[in-house]
């Protein structure tokens, strides 16, 4: 069924004059399966509208921050509150200091945390903050780890794989790069062989603990327990990015969930409650090299912003109260078993991958990867057109073979079997 989407396709026409490529953000464009976005004009629940009136059932969810779904009623009211009281102030406010008791409270490991405006932002700074404190320069990451659009992280493995990476984008520059090292996921040998040759002069390694950006890549918690003994050994700061992770698979993130606890974290998405919110978090002893305490600057004018804090705030607390994340997994393991009989019927191999509420089919593949290198690199052609079908039925994913999706405490079991009923019929018909 072919929607009319003419009011979204002016829209789409207007923005491509004013916005590059007609977005804000690259993903959006549908560049990557093709055709012209909706363009949204409300949302609520599970549900988002476009400007032809059409509803689709949400598992994007903004890309993961609407944890409790679209518009929830106390996160609303908590913004309306907030933002008749003023919006912004660039002072310390009470709701900036009972957010950071709780997420400090929730984190493993952590007793400071700094609020910063985006997970890019956060990251960044937990990457200068290691500098700051080690006085080394080098830092590693993992190719098919997503760490923000800051230069320094925006790069692609070398021609080894211990080599310096390069940039993976037009304006950034080699020396941005040339202290960046990317490594393999998954791969214990080459990690070793890193820190044995370079371990004395790397200021921090930066991973995704649960990769979330490049398909849901679960490591095995041996590999996430050889990195943070090699840390260890050679005095190197393990930063966790939980950007998508953080109070999404629990209260502690994943370093509670595997046990392993970094020696800073970033956060972004749920603790914003859907408004722009990222932070970083770690030991008072850390921490207290950032200025004013210490050298290291950062800065940001709308960091702390009371309107978010409150969004903030209010979404972990109902996610305690409501006991939010056990019906998370309780949904998710509903999710397995209806999704799990579709795509063993697919006329194409494909598998589902889960871990809480963040869920990634992995089409082409009788083996769920865990490094970018192992996906399928066929899987963009594959997905395009099951995409299209599946929001031609009214049921939005990611419009990406390589994007995540997100459950809400908003979704329901009847929703679940909607995504299902849609994908069964969708690969009967493209495939």
């Amino acid at each position: 069924m072919a929607l009319t989407r003419n009011k979204s396709e002016q829209w789409f026409k207007r923005a491509e004059i004013v916005l590059p490529g007609g977005v804000s953000s690259p993903v959006r464009a549908f560049g990557a399966v093709g055709g012209t976005p909706p363009v949204i004009r409300w949302a609520k629940g599970t549900q988002v509208i476009d400007e032809n009136g059409h509803k689709y059932l949400d598992f994007v969810g903004s890309w993961g921050p609407l944890i409790l779904g679209h518009a929830h009623p106390a996160v609303v009211e908590s913004i309306q509150r907030a933002s008749a009281q003023g919006t912004s102030y660039g002072a310390p406010t009470s709701i900036e200091i009972k957010l950071a008791e709780e997420v400090v409270d929730s984190y493993p490991g952590i007793e400071q945390v700094r609020f910063v405006s985006s997970g890019t932002e956060a990251v960044m700074s937990a990457v200068r903050l290691a500098r700051g404190v080690t006085g080394r320069d080098i830092i590693v990451k993992f190719s098919g780890c997503y760490h923000g659009h800051s230069d320094g992280l925006l790069v692609a493995a070398g021609s080894g794989l211990t080599t310096f990476g390069k940039p993976s984008s037009d304006g950034v520059p080699e020396d941005f790069t040339r202290l960046t090292i990317v490594l393999p996921l998954d791969d214990t040998e080459a990690l070793l062989k890193l820190f044995k040759e370079k371990g004395d002069c790397i200021a921090a390694v930066i991973i995704e603990p649960v990769p979330a950006n490049n398909g849901l890549l679960l490591q095995r918690p041996q590999f996430l327990e050889v990195l943070r003994a090699q840390c260890t050994k050679y005095e190197v700061l393990l930063i966790f990015d939980e950007v998508i992770s953080g109070f999404r698979l629990g209260r502690g993130g994943a370093a509670e969930h595997y046990g392993v606890i970094p020696d800073l974290a970033t956060f972004g998405k749920v603790i914003g409650g859907g408004m722009p919110v990222g932070a970083f978090a770690g030991p008072e002893a850390t921490m207290k090299h950032l200025a004013p305490a210490g050298g290291v600057y950062q800065a940001g004018t709308l960091s702390g912003n009371p309107v978010a804090m409150a969004a903030g705030l209010t979404t972990l607390s109902l996610l305690k109260s409501e006991n939010g994340w056990h019906a998370l997994e309780q949904l998710g393991l509903y999710l397995e078993s209806t999704l799990g009989p579709v795509l063993a019927e697919s006329p194409m191999p494909a598998k589902l991958c889960r871990l809480g509420s963040l869920f990634w089919i992995a089409w082409l593949t009788n083996d769920l990867p865990r490094s970018a290198e192992a996906i399928n690199p066929n899987v963009g052609k594959t997905y395009s057109p099951i995409f299209h079908e599946l929001l031609a039925q009214g049921v939005a994913l990611a419009p990406s073979a390589y994007e995540v999706g997100f459950l809400s405490l908003a979704h329901t079991q009847q929703d679940i079997d909607r995504l299902g009923e849609t994908l069964a019929t969708a690969l009967k018909k493209v495939c």
